[in-house]
């Protein structure tokens, strides 16, 4: 649920529509846009552009996107004389992530940690220009960045566990309350509609994105 609430901060204000791309059998990749067949370089470029796109089995219809994003990062890191932005401490830790039961607040965090890095830039760029003077200070200050983004994600997602915990628990209540008083005048309740709990649960999304965007706003 919090990876939903973040994952809807990447679409923007202003959704672009995404160029549609074909996987063939043969592993060729062809764009519907340009009718031409691209690399994974080509992909590449797209993203560096923000030129958004989705990747689709060209027989299944199945979605590629996440599997061919994590291909171009694989042979980005793997590039002889390349940079790399992946140091192996973290690929070791991100692979212990896969059976532990944090694992699945690591893309929250990520995406979170990442969105605050595209907003702060300019603010790391002089960091990067002071490091040549004076690292110790540079060090500092990425160290006091870190904390400070640490700080807001826990309050973030503290206040969507409260929240969303207390609005379950209190549509509970009442709906075991509900059932109870029914039962006891003879009245079979019928069983929530599935589409109900999705209106429900998407109110409490609305609402907790409202309170995170304030959040951001006043740490700014």
């Amino acid at each position: 649920m919090a990876q939903a609430m973040l994952n809807k901060s990447d679409a923007g204000s202003e959704k672009k529509e995404a160029v549609v791309i074909k996987k063939y059998a043969n592993r060729r990749l062809y764009n519907t846009e340009t009718s031409t067949y691209v690399t994974l370089d080509d992909l590449a470029q797209m993203v560096r552009k923000d030129k958004d796109f989705v990747v689709y089995d060209a027989k299944s219809g199945d979605d590629l996107t996440h599997a061919v994003l994590t291909q171009i990062i694989v042979e980005q890191e793997s590039r002889e004389g390349g940079q790399t932005l992946l140091p192996i401490p973290f690929l070791r830790q991100l692979i212990r992530f896969y059976d532990d039961n944090i694992g699945t607040m690591v893309p929250s965090y990520l995406q979170f940690s990442l969105e605050n890095l595209v907003k702060e830039q300019e603010k790391f760029r002089t960091m990067f220009a002071s490091a040549f003077s004076n690292p110790a200070a540079a060090f500092e200050a990425y160290q006091d960045q870190a904390r400070k983004n640490m700080a807001m994600f826990e309050q973030a997602m503290s206040m969507w566990t409260s929240f969303g915990g207390v609005a379950k628990f209190q549509a509970q209540a009442d709906r075991d309350e509900a059932t109870a008083r029914d039962a006891a005048q003879g009245i079979t309740t019928p069983e929530a509609p599935k589409g109900a709990e999705i209106d429900e649960l998407k109110a409490q999304l609305d609402a907790m994105q409202q309170r995170i965007e304030r959040l951001a706003r006043d740490r700014d």
